[in-house]
C-alpha cells in the first residue's frame, strides 16, 4: 500500500529529477537497458520454443518417428499442449522462488530445468519422450517468462520501464521469427520427403540450448534486483545497485528518493503484517510459510489486491483467447487449410508471421511508456478482431474453392500476417507491462505467479482445443477468437487502468489503497518521516524537469 503526504511529494521531486521516456530515455539509461537486453534471453528461448514445435510438427521425419501421436488431432494438441501445462504449474513455483532464492538466481534454476527437458526432446524415439520433455522444458519456461519481466521490471526506472518489460516480448517474437526460419532451413536436411534425415527436427529442437546456456551463465554476473534486495534486509547493496543503474552517486537526490521510496514501502508492509499475525514472526520455516500462505490469501481477501489479480489474470486470459498462439502452433497447418498447398509454402508463409509479429513489436518497446498501455491495447484487440471476423468471412465463401479463387487465399494469409503485427504491437508486450508492475513489494513475486499462471493455463487449452475446433468449426473458429478479441479490448477501455510513468510504489493509489484506513495512513506517514523521505519536499508536480541541474552527479560517475 501506499499512502499520500511525504511520498506523493517526494514522487512529485522524483519525476521533475527523472530523464526521458522512450528512445532517449533507453540510451540515458544504457547500463540497464543492457542488462535488460541480457536477461530477455529468457524471452527468447519462450519464443523460440513456442516457433519451433509448430514446424517440427509438420515435418516428414518426426511425423514418421511420432506417427502415433502427430497424426490425430486430440494426441496432436497434448504435444503441443503439454509444454503449457508444465509452464503452468512452474509460473506457480516460481512465485515463492523469486522471493525466497531471488530473482537472478530463480532464472539460473529455470535455465537448468529447461536444458533437461530440450535435452530429453532432442534424444527422444518415441512420444513418451517428447511429452515428457517439453512438460519438463515447460517448467523452464514458465518460470522464465515470469522472472525474466519482474527483475527487468524492478531494475528499470519508472520512465523506461514498460519498454524494458517489453523488451522481453520483443525478445519472444524475435525467438519466434528465429524458430520458423531454422525451421525452415532444417526441412531441406536430407530433403522434404522419405529421404528426409531426423537431423532436420532435431537440430531445430537442440540449437535452444546455446541461449540457455548464455543466460544461465552470464546472469549470474547481473545485479540483483534493487526491490529484492531490500526486501531481504541488504539496503546498502540496494543502494549501490540502484546507484550503478542510474550512474549516479549514492546521494544523489534521484538515487535517495527511489531508494527511501521503496524502504518505506518494505517498512509499511513488513509492519502491518507484524500486527496482523504476531505470533508469526519468528523467522522459523513453519511461520514463514504459513506468512506466504496468507500473502496468496490476501490477494482474495484485499478489495485493492483481488482488484489486480483482475485484472493481471483477465488481461492474460485475453491475450490467449486472441488466439495467437492457435496461430503461433498450427500456422503451417491453418495456411495449408488457406489455400497454400505443399509443406515448404506453408512453413514459408509461417516464417513470415515471425517477421511481421517481430518487426511490429519495436514501436512497443520505444514509444509504450510515451503511448500509454490503454490505448495500444484497446487498438490491438479491435484490428485483431477485425483480421479474425475477415479471416473467417473469406473462408466461409471460399473454402472449398481456394484454387480457383486464389486471391482471396492470399488475402487471407495476409491477414493472419496483419493479425501477428497487432499481436506483436499490442497485446504482446503490454500485457506482460501490466503484469510486472502492478503489485505492491511484498507479494510482488506471487501475484505475478498468479497473473502468469493465467496466462500459461488458458495457453494450454487454447493448445489443446485448436485442432479439435479446426476440424470441426471450420471459419468458426475464427469468429470464435475474433470475439474473444473484441471482448478483450472493451475489457481493457472499461475495466484497466492506465500505468505509465507511475513508479512500483504509486501503483497502490491507482489501484484503490488511497483510501487507506486512518491509522494505516498515519503509519504510513512516520515511517516516511523516519527514514528522512520528507526531505525530499517538493509540492509542484509541473516544475520543470532538473535533469539539466544533475550533470554534474552524472560526471562523478
Amino acid at each position: 500500500m501506499a499512502g499520500g503526504g511525504a511520498n506523493i511529494i517526494a514522487s512529485n521531486r522524483r519525476k521533475n529529477l527523472a530523464g526521458p521516456s522512450g528512445w532517449a530515455g533507453l540510451l540515458a539509461n544504457g547500463r540497464i537497458f543492457a542488462i535488460a537486453v541480457f536477461a530477455s534471453l529468457g524471452g527468447l528461448l519462450y519464443g523460440y520454443n513456442q516457433g519451433v514445435f509448430s514446424g517440427v510438427l509438420n515435418m516428414y521425419s518426426f511425423d514418421q518417428r511420432m506417427k502415433s501421436a502427430v497424426d490425430d488431432a486430440g494426441t496432436r494438441g497434448w504435444l503441443v499442449a503439454i509444454l503449457e501445462l508444465g509452464a503452468w504449474l512452474g509460473v506457480l513455483l516460481t512465485g515463492y522462488l523469486a522471493d525466497k532464492l531471488s530473482r537472478k538466481y530463480t532464472i539460473v534454476l529455470a535455465v537448468i530445468v529447461f536444458c533437461i527437458g530440450v535435452v530429453v526432446q532432442t534424444a527422444a524415439f518415441a512420444p513418451s519422450s517428447i511429452y515428457g520433455g517439453r512438460f519438463v522444458t515447460g517448467l523452464g519456461i514458465g518460470s522464465l517468462s515470469m522472472a525474466v519481466p519482474l527483475y527487468n521490471a524492478e531494475l528499470a526506472p519508472p520512465e523506461v520501464r514498460g519498454s524494458l518489460v517489453a523488451l522481453q516480448q520483443l525478445a519472444i517474437t524475435f525467438g519466434i521469427m528465429v524458430s520458423f526460419w531454422i525451421d525452415y532451413g532444417t526441412n531441406y536436411i536430407g530433403g522434404t520427403g522419405q529421404g528426409q534425415s531426423e537431423a532436420s527436427w532435431r537440430v531445430s529442437l537442440a540449437l535452444q540450448l546455446v541461449p540457455a546456456a548464455i543466460l544461465g551463465v552470464g546472469i549470474l554476473f547481473m545485479p540483483f534486483s534493487p526491490r529484492w534486495l531490500v526486501n531481504n534486509g541488504r539496503d546498502d547493496e540496494a543502494l549501490q545497485v540502484l546507484s550503478r543503474a542510474r550512474r549516479l552517486p549514492p546521494d544523489s537526490d534521484l538515487v535517495q528518493i527511489e531508494f527511501l521510496e521503496i524502504k518505506a514501502q518494505y517498512l509499511f508492509e513488513n509492519e502491518t503484517a507484524a500486527l496482523k499475525y504476531p505470533d508469526l514472526q519468528d523467522g522459523s520455516f513453519k511461520s514463514n510459510f504459513k506468512l506466504g500462505l496468507y500473502d496468496y490469501l490476501s490477494l482474495l481477501r484485499s478489495r485493492s489486491l483481488f482488484y489486480r489479480v483482475a485484472v493481471g489474470s483477465l488481461t492474460m486470459f485475453f491475450q490467449q483467447w486472441t488466439g495467437v498462439n492457435a496461430i503461433l502452433y498450427y500456422a503451417p497447418f491453418i495456411f495449408k487449410d488457406l489455400g497454400l498447398v505443399g509443406n515448404s509454402n506453408s512453413l514459408l508463409a509461417t516464417g513470415v508471421v515471425g517477421i511481421a509479429m517481430f518487426l511490429a513489436t519495436i514501436p512497443a518497446v520505444i514509444w509504450v511508456d510515451q503511448a500509454g498501455r490503454k490505448p495500444i491495447l484497446v487498438s490491438g484487440a479491435f484490428l485483431m478482431a477485425a483480421c479474425h471476423i475477415i479471416v473467417a468471412v473469406l473462408s466461409g465463401l471460399y473454402s472449398d474453392s481456394w484454387e480457383t479463387h486464389r486471391a482471396a487465399g492470399w488475402a487471407a494469409c495476409a491477414l493472419v500476417w496483419v493479425f501477428a503485427m497487432g499481436f506483436g504491437y499490442s497485446w504482446g508486450p503490454c500485457s506482460w507491462i501490466l503484469v510486472a508492475e502492478i503489485w505492491p513489494l511484498s507479494i510482488r513475486g506471487k501475484g505475478v505467479s498468479i497473473a502468469a499462471s493465467s496466462n500459461w493455463m488458458n495457453n494450454f487449452i487454447v493448445g489443446q482445443v485448436t485442432p479439435t475446433m479446426m476440424n470441426n468449426l471450420g471459419f468458426g473458429t475464427f469468429v470464435f477468437f475474433g470475439a474473444f478479441s473484441f471482448l478483450g479490448g472493451l475489457f481493457v477501455m472499461f475495466l484497466v487502468p492506465e500505468t505509465k510513468g507511475l513508479s512500483l510504489e504509486e501503483m497502490d493509489e491507482v489501484f484503490g489503497s488511497v483510501g487507506m484506513a486512518a491509522g494505516e495512513h498515519e503509519r504510513f506517514l512516520e515511517i516516511e518521516k523516519r527514514i528522512g523521505l520528507d526531505a525530499y519536499n517538493d509540492p509542484d508536480p509541473n516544475r520543470a524537469s532538473s535533469v539539466e541541474d544533475h550533470k554534474e552527479d552524472v560526471e562523478k560517475v
